[in-house]
C-alpha cells in the first residue's frame, strides 16, 4: 500500500477515489514513564519513554487506516494528516486520516 501526504503519486494516476479513510489511538503513558518524563524535563533533554509511545500510536493508527483502505478496495492512500493531541496527563490520541484510492502506473 503507497501511504503519501501529497495528493498524487509521481509515476501513478489516480483511476479512483473511494473515500475518507482514517485511524485512531489512545495510548497511555504508565507511571515509571512519566516519573522519567519529568526527570528528562528537570535536567533537560529528549524523552525517549514518551517518544517510543507516540511512535507506537502513530504506527498503530497508520496500521487501522490502512486496513481501513484495503476493505475500500484501495492500493494508495493520499494527502495523509497526522494529529498529536494530548488528552490528559498522561493520554495521549493519534489520527490520522487520508483519501482511500485505486492507482495505476503510468
Amino acid at each position: 500500500m503507497i501511504v503519501t501526504t501529497t495528493n498524487n503519486l509521481e509515476g501513478y494516476q489516480i483511476d479512483q477515489y473511494l473515500g475518507i479513510v482514517s485511524g485512531e489511538t489512545i495510548i497511555g503513558a504508565n507511571i515509571f514513564k512519566d516519573f522519567f518524563a519529568s526527570i528528562t524535563d528537570i535536567v533537560g533533554g529528549r524523552s525517549s519513554a514518551y517518544e517510543q509511545v507516540l511512535r507506537e500510536a502513530k504506527a498503530t493508527a497508520m496500521a487501522e487506516m490502512e486496513m481501513q483502505a484495503r476493505q475500500f478496495g484501495a492500493n494508495a492512500i493520499i494527502g495523509i494528516d497526522l494529529d498529536y493531541e494530548t488528552i490528559r496527563e498522561g493520554m495521549l490520541m493519534v489520527t490520522v486520516s487520508g483519501t482511500a484510492v485505486k492507482t495505476s502506473k503510468i
